[in-house]
């Protein structure tokens, strides 16, 4: 068991409270804000032990683990000063914003054998979670392309979700590049697909509306693409296509990443509503296999056709293409999201910090899923020029 310390008291950084202060692994949480009635409410909200003053602070008290829900472009400073501080580091997405950034978290994970984890949904999409069961049956035959799109309009939520994180100058940050915010679409891809990625083509469409988002004179990022499109070639052979959208008419809230996969053998297509399953004799529908469904008691009629080692995943906004028999019981029927993710996510930070493993989304993993947005950004800033991808291998053992 273990002891955390929350950085970051917004919207999101609740949904993973919740879970945390029910996980059997865990124990005393506090929480730090640069808005200190914001983490005092996260306390209050989610009975944790306290707060602290000041991320310094924490880092200075005897807290295990820190987990990170900051604005996305401070993670990478942040998660170094946390590992070099002995603490145990689980952080939002994406990892970084820099190819600097990214090698500093990878030096101080190496040196200071410390978990950690980046909290990639994608990875445990229902969809990802499919085609990597796919991949690992040997259905696909060879992969050779794959599509993944995080589709989230600016009109649904993302204007409040800014209003209230960058107070009265929150059309400055408003403007994040799209590609620098890629571990949705291209997590969702590489989750499945055991590859990397090894050089990109992207291009970046300027933004028109003019109320001073995506606009370069307000920008804090120089930036006014709010739509961008990268290619990327793959290190097995082969390529996957990503679309970052910020302004689409699309139902984000129904799904925000979706997901292509596409062998020599199978495929897999899914739009907003169906999941399918293609080879040379058919389609074959496997949308309710892939949908979460929630806010169903254990008792309710329409479970009466499901089978009862599934039912859980019905009533804990899981899939039934997830597999929930190493979680905890405390999370049973408790409200999950992003399709499915948060409980997975929740678990396996807590697992790799109380055995040592690696984690899923480890740092090396984390760069592969990151990195490629941040060269593809460059690329679109170059007219679409094709640019070389580092990496930096595969994780050591555990």
């Amino acid at each position: 068991m273990f002891s955390l310390g929350i950085v970051g008291a917004g919207q999101f950084a609740g949904q993973f409270a919740k879970l945390w202060r029910l996980h059997p692994g865990v124990g005393d949480i506090v929480a730090t804000d640069l808005l200190p009635e914001r983490a005092a409410q996260l306390a209050a909200d989610y009975d944790l032990a306290g707060t602290a003053p000041s991320f310094e602070a924490l880092l200075d008290s005897d807290v295990d683990a820190v987990a990170i829900f900051t604005q996305r472009w401070t993670h990478g400073p942040l998660v170094v000063q946390a590992l070099r501080a002995g603490k145990h580091v689980y952080s939002a997405v994406p990892m970084a914003v820099t190819e600097q950034e990214i090698a500093e978290i990878i030096d101080a994970v190496r040196e200071t054998g410390l978990t950690y984890m980046m909290g990639e949904t994608s990875h445990y999409n229902p969809a990802t979670v499919y085609a990597r069961d796919q991949v690992a049956g040997g259905t696909f035959g060879r992969l050779f392309y794959a599509e993944g799109d995080y589709v989230h309009d600016m009109d649904l939520g993302f204007y409040e979700a800014y209003q209230y994180s960058g107070g009265e100058n929150w059309k400055a940050t408003a403007s994040y590049p799209p590609l620098l915010y890629p571990t949705h679409s291209v997590g969702g891809v590489l989750g499945a697909w055991q590859t990397h990625a090894v050089s990109v083509s992207a291009i970046g469409v300027p933004d028109d509306r003019g109320d001073g988002v995506f606009d370069k004179e307000i920008s804090q990022f120089d930036n006014d693409f709010s739509n961008a499109t990268a290619l990327f070639e793959v290190a097995c052979g082969g390529s996957f296509r990503t679309n970052e959208f910020r302004r689409v008419g699309y139902p984000s809230h129904i799904r925000e990443s979706r997901f292509r996969f596409f062998g020599t053998d199978g495929s897999f297509e899914q739009l907003a509503t169906v999941s399918l399953w293609q080879d040379r004799n058919g389609v074959e529908d496997v949308t309710e296999r892939l949908q979460p469904l929630s806010e169903l008691s254990a008792d309710d009629p329409s479970l009466a056709h499901v089978a009862p080692a599934l039912r859980d995943a019905f009533t804990s906004g899981s899939a039934p293409v997830h597999d929930r028999s190493r979680l905890p019981v405390e999370f049973s029927h408790v409200s999950n999201g992003h399709e499915g993710s948060h409980h997975f996510l929740a678990d396996d930070f807590v697992t790799a910090v109380n055995t040592g493993a690696l984690p899923p989304v480890n740092a090396w993993v984390a760069a592969r899923y990151t990195l490629p947005g941040i060269v593809a950004h460059q690329s679109a800033l170059e007219d679409g020029a094709r640019l070389a991808i580092p990496d930096f291998g595969n994780p050591p053992e555990a």
